[in-house]
């Protein structure tokens, strides 16, 4: 399983409640869990949160360890996290901020585990449609939407993957060693995509 994956989860095909509902239903359903959290100050919003969003993941009768299993990268920012706020002497605030953090992750899998990835961008497309009467461009839109969609496994596994040639060579805390293939990398998918926009006249200004 690759880091991106293993992070937000990619698309499981099943027939749960969460499975059958409408995609606006299921994106009104994330942001309502995920904006209050930014607003709501509290170590026990955020602990009932998280519960919730594990409840509702669970819903998806998908595998557990697929459903709400975290990995490495995750603990360890947990572990920093509670490291630090426990060190300035405010434990609850690390509960509080790790507790969202997780629910956030928890809510974005109940999209990107329950709905392909083109029925997550047409539903982005079809509510920016009304934007266009103002100059806004809705198909572009989607189109960067899946761009980004596309582009993010990739450098995650691109990022991963330096990392570990970087690891079998010893380099491991040579940042340079680490950074300058995965610039490399990033730019040179970024001219491939663009060449390949250009080519479909997708590039161009209207």
């Amino acid at each position: 399983m690759s880091a991106h994956d293993q992070l937000f989860g990619a698309y499981i095909p099943g027939h749960s409640v969460i499975h059958r509902l409408p995609v606006g239903a299921k994106y009104l359903l994330v942001l309502a869990g995920t904006i209050p959290a930014f607003f709501t100050r509290s170590w026990i919003a955020s602990l009932v949160l998280l519960a919730c969003s594990v409840a509702l993941l669970m819903l998806t009768r998908l595998p557990f360890g697929r459903a709400v299993g975290l990995g490495g990268g995750i603990w360890i920012l947990v572990v920093i996290l509670m490291a630090w706020n426990t060190f300035v002497g405010r434990p609850l605030d690390g509960v509080m901020n790790i507790a969202t953090i997780v629910a956030c992750i928890y809510l974005s899998r109940l999209l990107t585990l329950t709905t392909p990835a083109p029925v997550l961008v047409d539903a982005l497309v079809a509510a920016a449609r009304p934007l266009d009467r103002v100059g806004f461009n809705s198909e572009r839109f989607g189109l960067s939407v899946a761009l980004v969609l596309r582009s993010i496994p990739y450098l995650v596994s691109l990022s991963s993957d330096v990392r570990t040639a970087a690891r079998a060579r010893g380099l491991e805390r040579n940042w340079f060693a680490n950074l300058t293939p995965v610039v490399i990398g990033a730019v040179a998918y970024a001219q491939r995509t663009g060449d390949a926009l250009v080519a479909r006249g997708l590039g161009e200004d209207d």
